[in-house]
């Protein structure tokens, strides 16, 4: 075996620990470290490791290429034999490689036996998919390696470990200053984004994370969210009440905001999204949210006359009156009438970091469509974000007919029949 180098930060990963994140910008030599690191472990012991990334289409979406690489590198070649789909070492050590979208909470138990679990590119990794991998990797002593170059502050990887860093982990923030090995190509190419795109400079080889997705509609409002510190804790005031906007999904998401309104003060205290639910359920957990509620605003094809909700024959207004809720109806109004008045209420707003983060992520990620035939921009994408995104449109076309004060919503009352 050739005499193995890797970078001093990387001897954590030698250490015990539950998880091991490394993270940063590109060129730290994140991926190319854990494969080394990987591949000497499984010549000393036996191990199973589970490769795993939100989608693999294909073995070549894996990092199959790159162990296979290091193997040659490190004149390992004796030691492990590389097959098409998998990786086998001669004392027993496997690689196994696998896309966790396409797993079910049946299916992942295969993986339920793996020594180590190592997580690429995991920026992407759903709320989903951590909840069904963590409570598969349970085997005693088995490690959770994670390695991923930052995007948005509310990603799902970012806020579970670094914001709310699980016991017995190890933080190990990477970027090309770690890298003694990178090519005088690599750093004429970095200088050259450092001149001209300051700010993706930041994101790409930094690691910084950034304001908000590519092409997101509402990129300078977001941002000047972040700068003045409007993303904080915002408690609920008891003296006010905690009014709702709603948007109405069934396969699609229903997307409901609670906001209490003082002077000109937007305060955002709290979001609940989900798909598959009926309304009764919704208000349900409104109830045991326990706030003083004023007024349930729905958008205006949820009106009477307007909107059938899956052949039900009544309107979502009509249901949450009957459930005990005091709703209006926010106007029907053009879509770019509303993106104006939404970017008119962004210095507004203050945010809950911890009970609006799927919230941010959806304006942060809110994009317009753009068409094959014409390449520019047209309507706002209809998407997994837009729910959110299209609420808050409608938060700011009634946010200055919120009152103050209010009256916690009636019990909840039950009808014989079982609405939507």
């Amino acid at each position: 075996m050739a005499e193995v180098e890797l970078p001093k930060k990387l001897a954590p990963l030698f250490e015990p620990y539950d998880f091991k994140v490394l993270y940063g910008g590109r060129g730290g030599a994140k991926s190319w470290g854990i494969a080394r690191a990987l591949l000497i472990i499984g010549t000393t012991k036996p191990v199973r490791v589970f490769c795993a990334r939100e989608t693999q289409r294909a073995i070549r979406d894996s990092v199959h290429r790159l162990l296979s690489d290091q193997i040659v590198a490190l004149g390992l070649t004796d030691h492990y034999q590389i097959q098409k789909v998998a990786i086998t070492g001669k004392n027993g050590t496997e690689f196994v490689f696998a896309g966790l979208s396409s797993l079910t909470v049946d299916s992942i138990k295969s993986f339920e036996g793996a020594d180590i679990c190592w997580v690429e590119e995991a920026q992407v990794i759903s709320r989903r998919s951590w909840s069904i991998l963590l409570p598969t990797i349970r085997k005693k002593g088995a490690e959770i390696w994670i390695s991923f170059n930052p995007d948005l502050d509310t990603d799902e990887t970012w806020v579970r470990f670094i914001e709310e860093t699980p016991p017995k982990t190890v933080l190990i923030p990477m970027s090309y200053r770690d890298n003694p090995w990178l090519s005088e190509k690599f750093l004429r190419g970095m200088e050259h984004l450092k001149a001209t795109d300051p700010l993706a400079f930041e994101n790409i080889y930094e690691g910084k994370c950034r304001a908000a997705a590519e092409g997101a509609i509402y990129t300078p409002e977001v941002t000047a969210l972040a700068a003045s510190k409007r993303v904080c804790n915002v408690p609920v005031d008891p003296l006010l009440a905690v009014h709702t906007v709603w948007d109405l999904g069934f396969n699609d998401s229903t997307a409901i905001i609670f906001v209490q309104r003082h002077l000109s003060e937007l305060r955002i205290v709290d979001y609940l999204e989900d798909s598959q639910r009926n309304l009764a359920s919704y208000v349900q957990e409104l109830e045991k949210k326990g706030y003083r509620y004023g007024t349930h605003w729905l958008p205006w094809d949820g009106a009477e006359g307007k909107f059938k909700l899956l052949g039900e024959g009544t309107a979502p207004e009509s249901i949450l009156r009957k459930l005990g809720l005091t709703v209006a109806i926010v106007p029907q109004a053009d879509v770019e009438i509303g993106l104006k008045k939404a970017r008119l209420i962004f210095p507004r707003c203050y945010f809950d970091r911890s009970n609006t983060t799927r919230l941010r992520e959806c304006l942060k990620r809110y994009r317009r469509s753009i068409p094959v035939t014409t390449g520019e921009p047209s309507t706002p994408l209809h998407d997994e974000f837009s729910h959110g995104a299209d609420a808050f449109r409608y938060l700011a076309m009634v946010a200055d007919k919120m009152v103050e004060s209010g009256t916690r919503s009636a019990p909840l009352r039950y009808p014989k029949r079982a609405y939507v």
